[in-house]
Order: structure tokens, then C-alpha cells, then sequence
């Protein structure tokens, strides 16, 4: 028998659907010599120090570090009658599937099973980029020898055993210490919760230690061959900050009395060019989170959530969980009839038809930046959008147009930079006049460019030459006032956790971290956000995320090290090294057991001072090896050692 273990029950549905297995049984759906199964997430998880030593049970300085030395899986009770199912299973198969999510931590659900249960037959794996059945098929005509994916299993095995050492033995030591100095509160540490969690207490304190600097400008309004247009104030550098901006309020005041008096300004220097923009790149989860939260108003967690289900339930999307943009340029075969599904779907397409170039290629078809996943673009089992619910129909109409953007012209217009002297003032006025709309024509209206703060709007300027008088109609002089950082929203949050190279200060680290994943992973991020938003280190008001009292005193109370993004950003290179097969599991565990235990000794005598109350949740064991039984548990760098992939049930981790 040939067996597929798949990783939930929806998608064993569909994959049974396509091989004809349409028996139910015990955990599975069989077929002629074909079975399906399921693992409703992990099955097993990670066992607790008290599975090592009854000692572990009490809290005790003493015991720290805790490092098994051999890690020991256990069955979780909650799934237990599903486990005794695919144990039953693997025994009787000839030859396995491994059907799981085609990331790291489906080959971890699948692959710990196979060791638990002793399995040591042949083995194959589907790498399933959408579950529609046109794609399934297309992943089963090209199934892959089981060796090429194992090192994935060691990539996330790596990740949940280094969250398990630095959540378990740093999470009791601070609670210890916590304790100490009076706090009764829980103080959990994790490997990649902490760090973010500094993000946002950093640009907290930056907001609040902000001195706003009043500045000036001067906006003129002039006028050419009836058409009235206008121009900016450009103050001498020496009386500007690195920005720009005016400080000198006397020099501000009597240019706009000289530009008043003079009455007409003559341009000096006319530039217009042709600028050519190419389509934006397919959507991966961070992009897409990015804007959804900055558009749409949606958190990074219910983005996700939103695209697991246009990828699992609707079938109209590929894989969410792409940290990649690029398209396989074998995919672009596809194209014609994804087009055609999407134009016969939503007659509201109908006015691109003309434009649409299904042979176009855009820069997005790249096999040299594609990984292991693809951008994330919609199927060819196209549906109308007005049947989704409106935050779906938003999501996917966001997708949607990215993906037509590829096969539309490039968006063109004529930058038009004239500079003036108006009474020995230098003036600039910027237009800006659309030659072809291109992939613009596809942008729902959410997707249109939010002008900044401080950006003068676009404008069409009149016919100009160099020496020509404009008449001066109109002038304000503006007194303004610096802005402080703005603070994070979940978008902006994600953004800061993939170029965590840029919060670096060590050049050397910097340099290191150019081309790292960051800080977590796509599948991770919005996970250890929203644990951070349930146990009330953060609060959200409207979009704006803060952090709360208990979340400056925990930051504040562990090392640097471990609450510095650059220290979590090497790790997750590292990661990619075990990935890729240039350093082993073992190496891998034994530098952070190693790191951990330096960590142990050197914070073993603090004297902490927490302030504010414990933090909801605090009083449990929010580190206990939890996985949810709706799905498959995605490592954040929470206590745990695991994330959760956050189902509709929405329960705090």
C-alpha cells in the first residue's frame, strides 16, 4: 500500500479527491493500494524538562542549564487516537508520501513521525505549491525522491530545539530572578520573541525622548500661460538640517517678503524625462502583510489566516507561506490560462483585456531567485471575488493584481524638475504628466501609493523654457515642527523583522547580515506578534502597536545579547547553513547549548528591578511545549520553542 501523509485533514480531502481514495476509514481515506492520512499538525511535541528529571518540576536556580542529552518526543493526548492511526498506517505502507505543507516545518511534522514510528521504507515527497486540482496533479506527475527535502527536517528540528534550550532555561532563570527582587509575575524569554519585542520598546523610547525642532518653509503658487502651478522654497544648505529643512526662522521670513515684493520668478532650469517603472513583484507574505496592514487595516496574523484560506478552502491562491517574490520561468507556460480564468471569473476585468500581453515576461520570471517556494499568485481556478467575504475579496483582489500587473506595459510618465530664482531665491516645482498607464490599470484602489506626509502633490506643469517669467500668485510660509518616529504598526513591524540589517549598529554585523532572513521567518512573524499581543507585552491602538510597562522592564532586565535582533538574525543564518548542508544538526545545537549556558552563568547573579504588573498570562507556563491541534506549530522564538499556526478558533497561546 502507498501511503500519502498529508498535514491536515482538508488537504488529504482534496489529494484523495484526485487519486481516487474515496473510502473513509480510521484517520485516513483509502483507495486501489492508495491510502491517505493526516496529521492534524504535530502529533507529537517536544517533552518538558520533568520528563528528564522529575526534579525539573521545581524551579530552581541550581538545576539551570537544563540541556538533554538525548531529546525525547512525546504524543500529544489531545491527537493521540489520530496518532495511533498513522502509526497503524506507516507499519502496513510499502512505500510513503510525504504530502505535508512544502516548508520547513511540514517536513518536521511528517519526519518526526517516520523516526517516532520506526518507518523505513521508501520515501517519496509532493511538493505541493497549490491545492487546486490541476496542481495537485501536475505535484503527483513529478514527485520527489524523499532525500532531497530531509535537510529541511534538520533546518526546523534545529529551530524548535534551540527555542526549546533558550525558552525553557532563560525563561525560568529570569522568572527566578523576577521573583527575587519581589515580582510574582512569569518573565518569558524567547529566542525571537524577545528581540522583536525590543523593536518595539526601542521605537517606543525613541518617540518618547523625541524633541520636536520647529523648521520652515515656503510654499509659492506661480502661474505660466494660465496655468497656475506650485513651487518649494529651497534654502541655502548652510541653514538647513541633513534633511533639508529650514531652522533659520529670519532668513525664512525675509525670503517669502523678497519672493512677495519681487512678484515674478524666471526659471533657470528645465529637465524633463521619461521614466519607465516596471510591474511590482508577485506578493510573498511579508510584502503582503506589509500592506495589508498598512492599506487595509489588517494584522499580520489575520492576513495570514485570510490567505491560508484562499490557499486551502477557496483554492484560488498558491502557497502563503512564500518568503520569495519570483516566478519559475517554466510556470509562464501557465499564464495563458490563468489569464483566461481570471477574465471569464470577474466580468469586472473585462476593461484590461487589451492591454493584457499574455506572452509578456516581467522580471518576476527568474529561476535564479526562486527557493523552495514562488511568489504567491492566484490559480486557474478562478472564482468571482464578489462571492468571498469583503476582507478575502480585499486579499485576493491585492493578489490578483499583482499578478496581472506582469502582463501589462511598463507604468510610463515625463518627470518634468523646473528650478526658478525668484529675488535671489531658488525655487523647484516637480511635475509629473502619465504617458501610458500600464500595470497601474490594475491596481484595485488600495493599492495606489499613499503620498507621504510632507510630499507636494503631483501636478501638471505648463510648457516651460529655460528664461521664461512665471508670475509669483500667491506664497505661505509655513512653521513646521520635526515629527517623531512614527510608531509600529504589524505591517511596519514585519518590515523591521526581514531587514533587521539595518537596526544593526556593528558595521562588521551589519555587513554579516546584508542577505539574512532576519529575525523569524515568513510562516513565523505574525505569530510572534500576536503572542506578544496575547500575553500584554503589546497593546494595539487602532494600527499603532506599543509596548506595555512589563515589556520595558523584561527588555531592560535581560542581556543585550539576548534581546539584540542581530544576535537572532545570525542564528537564523546558521539555520540556513544546517538547510543547506553546511553545518550539522549536532554542530547547530551544541553552539546554542553552548551560548545558552555562557548566558546561565553570566545572569545567574543579577539584581533585577521589574516594574508594573504581570502581564496577562503571566501566571501559567506560557514556555509548557504546547502545539495547537488546528495546525502545525511554526517556530517563532516564543517560550514554547514553538509557534502556533493560529486557527479560527483564535485561542491565546
Amino acid at each position: 500500500m502507498r501511503l500519502f501523509l498529508c498535514e491536515k485533514p482538508s488537504q488529504a480531502k482534496d489529494i484523495a479527491k484526485v487519486l481516487g481514495a474515496s473510502r473513509k476509514g480510521d484517520g485516513c481515506w483509502s483507495g486501489t493500494d492508495v491510502c491517505v492520512t493526516w496529521c492534524i499538525g504535530h502529533l507529537l511535541e517536544t517533552a518538558p524538562p520533568d520528563s528528564y528529571d522529575a526534579r525539573y518540576k521545581r524551579w530552581v536556580l541550581a538545576d539551570l542549564p537544563i540541556i538533554p542529552s538525548q531529546w525525547k518526543m512525546l504524543v500529544k493526548p489531545k491527537t493521540a487516537s489520530q496518532y495511533k492511526a498513522v502509526k497503524r498506517l506507516l507499519g502496513e505502507a510499502r512505500e510513503l508520501v510525504i504530502a505535508t505543507d512544502a516548508d520547513r516545518e511540514g517536513e518536521m511534522i511528517a519526519r518526526e513521525l517516520v523516526e517516532h514510528c520506526r518507518y523505513r521504507g521508501p520515501i517519496q515527497r509532493l511538493w505541493l505549491s497549490a491545492l487546486d486540482d490541476a496542481s495537485i496533479r501536475k505535484a503527483l506527475a513529478r514527485l520527489r525522491p524523499g532525500a532531497e527535502t530531509f535537510s529541511l527536517y534538520h533546518s526546523a528540528l534545529g529551530r524548535s530545539r534551540a527555542d526549546w534550550l533558550i525558552g525553557m532555561n532563560m525563561s525560568r532563570l529570569f522568572t527566578l530572578l523576577g521573583r527575587q527582587s519581589g515580582y510574582q509575575g512569569v518573565l518569558p524569554v524567547g529566542r525571537v520573541q524577545t528581540p522583536t519585542l525590543r523593536l518595539v520598546v526601542d521605537r517606543d523610547r525613541s518617540i518618547a525622548d523625541f524633541v520636536p525642532v520647529p523648521f520652515w518653509a515656503i510654499d509659492v503658487q506661480l502661474e505660466h500661460a494660465g496655468t497656475v502651478f506650485n513651487a518649494q522654497w529651497r534654502a541655502p544648505d548652510d541653514a538647513c538640517d541633513d534633511q533639508g529643512r529650514c531652522l533659520n526662522q529670519t532668513l525664512a521670513r525675509q525670503a517669502a517678503a523678497d519672493m512677495e515684493r519681487a512678484g515674478m520668478a524666471r526659471a533657470c532650469k528645465v529637465v524633463t524625462e521619461r521614466v519607465r517603472e516596471a510591474a511590482p513583484l508577485p506578493f510573498d507574505l511579508g510584502t503582503l502583510q506589509e500592506l495589508c496592514s498598512k492599506k487595509l487595516g489588517l494584522g499580520a496574523q489575520e492576513t495570514l489566516d485570510i490567505a491560508q484560506a484562499l490557499y486551502e478552502t477557496h483554492k484560488l491562491i498558491t502557497y502563503p507561506r512564500s518568503d520569495c517574490g519570483y516566478l519559475p520561468v517554466s510556470q509562464h507556460n501557465e499564464a495563458p490560462g490563468i489569464l483566461a480564468a481570471l477574465q471569464r471569473a470577474d466580468t469586472g476585468l473585462a476593461p484590461l483585456r487589451d492591454h493584457l500581453e499574455p506572452q509578456r515576461r516581467s522580471r518576476a520570471w527568474n529561476d535564479a531567485k526562486v527557493g523552495a517556494h514562488h511568489g504567491i499568485i492566484p490559480t486557474a481556478a478562478a472564482a468571482d471575488p464578489s462571492r468571498l467575504p469583503p476582507k478575502h475579496k480585499a486579499v485576493y483582489t491585492l493578489i490578483r493584481a499583482r499578478y496581472l500587473a506582469q502582463f501589462l506595459p511598463n507604468h510610463e510618465y515625463d518627470r518634468t524638475q523646473a528650478d526658478f530664482d525668484c529675488a535671489g531665491h531658488a525655487l523647484r516645482a516637480v511635475g509629473k504628466q502619465i504617458v501610458e498607464p500600464g500595470w497601474r490599470r490594475a491596481l484595485p484602489e488600495a493599492l495606489t501609493p499613499a503620498k507621504g506626509r510632507e510630499a507636494p502633490p503631483a501636478q501638471v506643469l505648463p510648457p516651460l523654457r529655460e528664461g521664461q517669467d512665471c508670475t509669483v500668485r500667491g506664497l505661505q510660509l509655513k512653521d513646521l515642527w520635526t515629527q517623531p518616529p512614527k510608531p509600529f504598526t504589524e505591517g511596519d513591524l514585519i518590515k523591521a523583522m526581514k531587514n533587521v540589517a539595518k537596526l544593526v549598529d556593528d558595521p562588521r554585523l551589519k555587513q554579516k547580515l546584508k542577505d539574512t532572513t532576519g529575525i523569524g521567518t515568513e510562516a513565523t512573524r505574525a505569530g510572534i506578534i500576536q503572542g506578544l499581543l496575547d500575553r500584554a507585552y503589546l497593546v494595539k491602538q487602532g494600527k499603532a502597536l506599543s509596548a506595555t510597562p512589563a515589556a520595558f522592564s523584561l527588555i531592560d532586565a535581560v542581556p543585550r545579547a539576548i534581546a539584540d535582533p542581530g544576535t537572532t538574525a545570525i542564528w537564523e543564518q546558521a539555520l540556513d547553513m544546517v538547510q543547506n548542508g553546511e553545518m550539522s544538526l549536532d554542530e547547530f545545537v551544541a553552539k546554542q547549548s553552548a551560548w545558552m549556558s555562557k548566558q546561565v552563568q553570566r545572569c545567574a547573579g543579577l539584581q533585577l528591578t521589574i516594574s508594573g504588573p504581570a502581564p496577562a498570562g503571566g501566571k501559567g507556563a506560557p514556555w509548557k511545549n504546547k502545539r495547537r491541534t488546528a495546525g502545525k506549530a511554526k517556530s517563532t522564538g516564543t517560550n514554547s520553542g514553538t509557534a502556533r499556526k493560529r486557527k479560527a478558533a483564535k485561542k491565546p497561546a
